[in-house]
């Protein structure tokens, strides 16, 4: 009875480091010193001919602002194509994203994505890719939206 135990023991106990195994690697990569998840809020006004500025705010290492410039592409009415620059200016630094995207003219909905190009300060030799989803009151020119991804930096330098 007692070698049956034992045997069941090692049994769980190997269950327990197979199953656990592929969740640990996960949070380790999750978790990496030098990469962080974003899931930031804008909120920001449509300037006019193609350019914007909003407040980041829940992002982390990204709180601050940022200033854009996009250029249609194509598309046709009432869903247009985009591609543009983001720059995030932040206590820490700048990091620039260079972003292709929809717009819809018809609801002001709006998505876009693009890998990080540059930066300045904390974010200088930063990688990543970051998504942006919103919606623009097309009266008031206003816009909200959601900032999305992951931004690894170079020197590990993300403390905040």
């Amino acid at each position: 009875m007692k070698a049956l135990q034992l045997l069941l023991c090692a049994i769980f106990a190997a269950l327990l480091v197979v199953a656990g195994a592929p969740a640990a690697s996960a949070r380790a990569n999750d978790d990496d010193d030098d990469c962080r998840r974003i899931k930031a809020v804008g909120v920001g006004q449509d300037l006019g001919f193609g350019n914007t500025t909003a407040t980041i705010s829940r992002g982390g290492i990204l709180n601050g602002t940022t200033a854009a410039h996009f250029d249609i592409t194509g598309g046709a009415p009432p869903k247009l194509t985009f591609t543009g620059t983001v720059v995030f200016t932040t206590k820490r630094g700048t990091l620039t994203v260079d972003i292709a995207g929809t717009f819809n003219i018809s609801t002001g909905t709006f998505a876009a994505s693009g890998p990080v190009t540059g930066g300045t300060g904390a974010f200088a030799g930063a990688t990543g890719k970051l998504k942006f989803a919103g919606v623009e009151n097309l009266a008031t020119r206003v816009f909200t939206e959601t900032v999305k991804g992951r931004i690894c930096l170079d020197d590990g330098d993300d403390d905040g």
